[in-house]
């Protein structure tokens, strides 16, 4: 449910690695390129008009979906699915909308589908490209007759591209989703991206369905990946065929339709299906494999192998354990292994094969490592705290002391943030150090070389969808222990001023300042006040980022600031 054309200001510029396409479908297998005009071509597709029990469509929608030419026909290259307002009675039902559902009368298991089409982005309109397994068990879909044995979700429902559904994100947003009985309704297996022009222009919709996982693409850049770690039955029936349903809903969770609407249509140019038709025989080559970064709970693998048709599949299995690792061609993947005891010995069985199973001629290799003296020198907390942008639910942050390294770990725990990477901020001089993503939305970095005793001030940039948020600054002891959260010792203390400042800083705080000091980036001293730390005159600064920091009576707090002149 995101973009990746982010909006981020001029002085926060960085790279954002993207989902990836993990095996190439290339051999067109199924297509329709909509160039007969009239009726849809009946041996493609089928129109699903049949109400589900109870007389209503799902999720409160309004339409009746009909076989009306006017509902679905095709025009100068160009499939249309229409929505209008008009009252219709059907299975003794009156309805005072229509619309049309159409189901593909092909079926494939594994493969690539683009659907090039142009959205209806008005109030009340629900477009969507989906797949349903072939198996599912529902009223009217086409193949229920021959193959409706299993009901949904256990069937598995893929969602290309849905828009209008969304009613805290932008018009120009649409959402990718994956509902298996794992999580299905308000799956948490979802994502999305913003489009440009997304009620204008025509843009490709595409899924890339591999025996490993589902990747979501809009013109081509992939924005989500579905790889559940336990592939079975609850999270992955997509080993099975699907078939493609276009369609617009109205109403419903789409929200209100509007009352002087009258119609609104999906224009689809083409839908192609590609797989593979020509067998992989070709094994992969190169395959390396060694230890990493090893703390008291982790050993971190570095794998690397080439393919000549897809990614690389490594089988990692240590103790009873057993997970495999997906990696892309001729790039090295750093996979770190979590939950170690501490000061162990470990032993890693890896191997490595592509999409079509072939299998590396040197597997397996063996590697051995041990896990250091888990340190009981953690500062760590929880906060919300932010020094640009904001944090709905906020991060947790883990300051850990492992001989001369401190390694700094911080979770985001707001889930509406989403296509999320972590930067670690050094505060004098100013730095910015990509941060390694172990989990979900947690971020790792280990500075080496430091001195106990010494004193380190970081914050951790959150760049996401959308936007970007930075934690307050936080000072560790190297070698401490701490008995109170770093947040509560150095950063509550209500302190407020303008930010951006134009000519002056206007400071109000509960607690006595001291004194007030300015840092350029390159962490020089520009400015200091002790004597009236209310109001600082900046108008001789240059416009840019500052460091803030403001002693108290017995700490200091330190923040970022931009001036303005």
């Amino acid at each position: 449910m995101k973009n990746h054309l982010k909006l981020i200001p001029f002085l926060f510029l960085c790279q954002f690695a993207m989902a990836q396409v993990d095996v190439t479908y290339s051999d067109l297998v199924w297509s329709d390129e909509f160039d007969t005009n009239g009726a849809i071509n009946a041996s493609k597709w089928h129109h699903q008009t049949q109400l589900p029990s109870g007389g209503g469509w799902f999720n409160g929608e309004q339409q009746h979906y009909t076989n009306q030419l006017t509902n679905s026909f095709v025009n100068a290259g160009f499939l249309n699915i229409v929505a209008k307002k008009e009252s219709f009675t059907d299975q003794n039902v009156t309805k005072q909308y229509t619309s049309a559902r159409l189901n593909s009368k092909f079926a494939f298991k594994y493969g690539r589908v683009d659907v090039r089409a142009k959205l209806p982005i008005g109030a009340g309109t629900w477009p969507a490209i989906w797949l349903l397994g072939k198996n599912v068990n529902e009223l009217g879909g086409f193949f229920q007759a021959t193959h409706g044995t299993m009901n949904w979700p256990a069937c598995g429902e893929i969602d290309v591209m849905e828009h209008g559904i969304y009613p805290s994100q932008p018009i120009n947003f649409i959402g990718s989703a994956v509902h298996t009985t794992s999580s299905s309704g308000n799956t948490i297996n979802k994502d999305g991206t913003l489009v440009k022009n997304l009620g204008t222009d025509f843009h490709v919709y595409s899924l890339n369905w591999s025996p490993n996982q589902l990747t979501f693409l809009v013109d081509n850049v992939a924005f989500y990946t579905y790889n559940p770690a336990d592939k079975d039955a609850k999270t992955w029936p997509f080993d099975a065929e699907q078939y493609v349903l276009l369609n617009v809903a109205m109403g419903g969770i789409a929200g209100k339709i509007p009352s002087d609407f009258t119609q609104a249509g999906m224009e689809v140019d083409y839908v192609r299906v590609y797989q593979d038709t020509t067998p992989d025989i070709k094994a992969p080559t190169n395959f390396t494999a060694s230890i990493g970064e090893t703390t008291g709970s982790t050993i971190e693998l570095l794998l690397k192998g080439s393919d000549n048709v897809s990614n690389i599949f490594y089988d990692v299995k240590y103790g009873n354990q057993n997970v495999t690792v997906t990696g892309l061609s001729g790039v090295q993947k750093s996979y770190i292994i979590t939950g170690l005891s501490s000061n162990t010995s470990y032993s890693f069985n890896i191997t490595a094969k592509d999409a079509s199973n072939n299998q590396a001629a040197n597997n397996p290799i063996v590697l051995n490592a041990k896990t250091i003296t888990e340190s009981n020198l953690i500062c760590s907390g929880t906060s919300k705290l932010a020094q640009q942008g904001a944090f709905l639910v906020g991060y947790n942050y883990e300051y850990k002391t492992e001989g001369n390294n401190v390694k700094i770990t911080y979770t985001l725990l707001d889930t509406d943030k989403t296509d999320v990477f972590a930067y670690l901020w050094k505060q004098i001089p100013f730095g910015e150090t990509d941060m390694k993503k172990t989990t979900g939305k947690t971020f790792t970095h280990t500075l080496t070389g430091q001195t106990v005793g010494s004193s380190i001030n970081y914050a951790v940039k959150f760049a996401f969808a959308g936007g970007l948020s930075a934690t307050q600054y936080y000072a560790y002891e190297v070698g401490s222990s701490c008995s109170t959260s770093i947040e509560e010792a150095m950063v509550e203390k209500d302190i407020y001023f303008n930010n951006p400042a134009k000519n002056f800083i206007n400071i109000t705080s509960k607690n006595k300042i001291d004194k007030v000091e300015l840092y350029d980036l390159s962490g020089d001293l520009v400015l200091a006040s002790s004597v009236n730390t209310s109001k600082i005159d900046v108008q001789a600064l240059q416009t840019g980022l500052y460091t803030i920091i403001f002693y108290l009576e017995k700490e200091k707090v330190a923040m970022k600031v931009m001036v303005e002149n």
